[in-house]
């Protein structure tokens, strides 16, 4: 790729979004009210804005290999924290996407240094689904459903949050578990059942 057409096509994007509004920039740096928190898989080929129909501002946007939520990520657990409480958004969104790398890296046994400590993480979902995971004797299914068991997990820890749960009281406010099929184009909704799921975990990890 040539670094230097990204400025010329920053050049054309201006010009294109000024000849439809001129005072686009002018409204867009007044600051941001977005309703939905986005944490999405950081993939070249997913795009959260596009994929969802967006514009800038409607959406906050996280992303980091394979759609991760661990409490132990800084990074993660802030963005949470801000959209949450600050940003007031009433929708949180798990998006996973089939033909994940990530997923599939952990599915291998294979020694990848520095990605070993993250890859844990989607390793300890396998873990806990092994029973229905190994029951799939296709590769390619057990690959998919792991990759909705991990937006499904990721949904739970994303709830274990103190401040999700506080906006669960105070407000309106949703979590969703989806999952992008490159193959297609499709935004899946999973309908994951988080009632159910929670009631095996919130006498633990309930918040006052």
């Amino acid at each position: 790729m040539d670094i230097q057409q990204i400025f010329k096509n920053n050049q054309a994007w201006i010009k294109d979004k000024l000849n439809v509004d001129t005072h686009y920039f002018e409204n867009l740096s007044k600051g941001q009210n977005p309703d939905i928190l986005y944490i999405g898989c950081s993939d070249s080929r997913v795009s959260a804005e596009e994929l969802m129909g967006v514009a800038p501002g409607e959406a906050f946007i996280h992303r980091n290999i394979a759609n991760m939520v661990p409490n132990s990520d800084l990074s993660a657990m802030s963005v949470i924290e801000y959209a949450v409480k600050y940003l007031k958004v009433h929708h949180v969104v798990v998006c996973g996407h089939y033909y994940c790398g990530g997923v599939k890296a952990a599915m291998e046994s294979q020694d990848l240094g520095i990605l070993n400590p993250w890859l844990r993480n989607i390793r300890d979902v396998y873990r806990i689904h092994k029973e229905e995971l190994n029951a799939l004797t296709d590769e390619d299914s057990r690959y998919k459903r792991l990759v909705e068991l991990n937006v499904q997990e990721q949904c739970v820890n994303v709830i274990k949050t103190a401040v999700v749960q506080r906006a669960f009281r105070e407000r309106k406010f949703t979590v969703h578990g989806w999952v992008f099929d490159i193959h297609s184009g499709k935004l899946i909704d999973l309908k994951i059942d988080f009632n159910d799921i929670l009631e095996h975990v919130m006498e633990i990890y309930h918040l006052d």
